[in-house]
């Protein structure tokens, strides 16, 4: 099957992207499923090969493997612009309306909307849980890869902070390298646009210049770079895509003060029912610290940034990178550790603050059977967990 490889316009990549980022339910793992039907299969863009080296490239990388695989599509078809292009139309969508909900949730403080809230949270308990258990089927899906999610996530549990996360996903890395795991075959990324290796190390360069700037400015005066700051870090070692980024915005943002946890946890809760990147969460914290539609946007910026940086700088050595077994037997232990981090995550922070009765527990059980045994549409879910809780969880 022979594979287009015309160039496309900006404004047709926008408006492709736009679509899928209106329509994209579900989290990564859909995404990817999104991108292979319309790019490989409908529209022949690359090939079934290109593609799985591609995605391999991206689960690599820290940062949001199906925004990383847009931008790269995006790259291919189009150049640097066409990756802007599909950057913005997959994700705009769901971050403008993560600034709205970040200015509707001042607005709306009633027993009905918070009531809302909590009925949506349920569904959060539900959908976390739905996404740990893929990546665990991706991910722990042998002993030692379970043995290492599961030490992940009982040091989460007892040592719940930012550098335990860094500490035990490095310590998997390394003994993913010492047990040999076993990884996927990679080829070399056949795209028609790649970019220099001179614009790669500059790339790179500046992903670490700026990663060492947003470590000097955590301690800033303000809460706004202080966000912005955190929001970086956050998407320059956060590895998993977005479920995974929620200890790191947790610890950052929710334990320095910078938001109180019932906002934090309203606005991620609106966010896995949206369509689109989960990154997009950051809209909605930018939103309510600066108060401003430009600090959800600049807010935005701040968190794909690094991806952008990293995906397009490392995307020229690729080649030579993938022969390194030792290195991919590192970024498969590192994997592992997230599982056990993202369950860490769910019990401590989701599960305890959001289920306070046996009620609620069947509810949620309700939602994940739903949502894995029926098929249930997410934002079908959405509305009738939003409609529950403003009858039965206002009061």
């Amino acid at each position: 099957m022979s594979t287009s490889r015309s160039k496309g316009r900006p404004l047709e990549i926008f408006f492709i992207f736009l679509r899928l980022g209106l329509s994209s339910f579900g989290g990564p793992i859909a995404h990817l499923s999104y991108f292979r039907r319309e790019f490989v299969e409908q529209r022949r863009w690359i090939s079934e090969q290109t593609y799985t080296d591609i995605l391999v490239l991206c689960q690599f990388l820290p940062g949001p493997a199906s925004s990383q695989v847009g931008i790269v599509l995006g790259l291919s078809r189009g150049g640097y612009w066409g990756s802007l292009a599909a950057w913005l139309g997959f994700t705009l969508p769901s971050a403008l309306l993560m600034i709205l909900f970040g200015f509707g949730l001042g607005w709306f403080q009633t027993p009905v909307f918070l009531g809302a809230e909590r009925g949506m949270m349920l569904l959060v308990v539900a959908v976390v849980a739905q996404a740990i258990l893929n990546m665990a089927r991706q991910f722990s899906c042998s002993i030692p890869r379970m043995l290492l999610s599961l030490a992940a996530g009982l040091g989460m549990i007892f040592s719940p902070s930012y550098l335990a996360q860094i500490f035990l996903m490095t310590l998997s890395g390394l003994t993913g390298v010492l047990f040999r795991l076993e990884s996927p075959e990679a080829r070399r990324v056949d795209l028609s646009e790649l970019p220099t290796r001179g614009a790669g190390r500059i790339f790179l360069t500046a992903f670490t210049l700026l990663l060492i700037l947003s470590a000097f400015f955590a301690s800033s005066a303000s809460q706004e770079i202080q966000l912005h700051a955190a929001l970086y870090r956050a998407g320059a070692t956060v590895f998993g895509g977005g479920h995974a980024v929620l200890p790191l915005l947790q610890d950052m943002v929710v334990t320095n003060g910078i938001l109180p946890l019932e906002e934090f946890l309203a606005g991620y809760g609106a966010a896995q029912a949206l369509p689109g990147p989960l990154f997009s969460f950051s809209a909605f914290l930018g939103t309510r610290v600066c108060g401003s539609v430009s600090g959800g946007l600049t807010s935005l910026l701040a968190i794909f940034l690094p991806a952008v940086l990293l995906v397009l700088g490392v995307l020229p050595f690729w080649d030579e990178i993938r022969r390194r077994k030792q290195l991919q037997s590192f970024f498969h232990g590192v994997n592992s550790a997230v599982v056990g981090v993202l369950f860490a995550t769910w019990y401590r922070l989701i599960l305890w603050e959001s289920i306070h009765s046996w009620a609620q527990a069947g509810i949620a059980l309700c939602a994940f059977v739903a949502l894995t045994k029926w098929r249930i549409s997410p934002m079908l879910l959405v509305f009738a967990f939003a409609l529950y809780g403003a009858f039965f969880e206002r009061f």
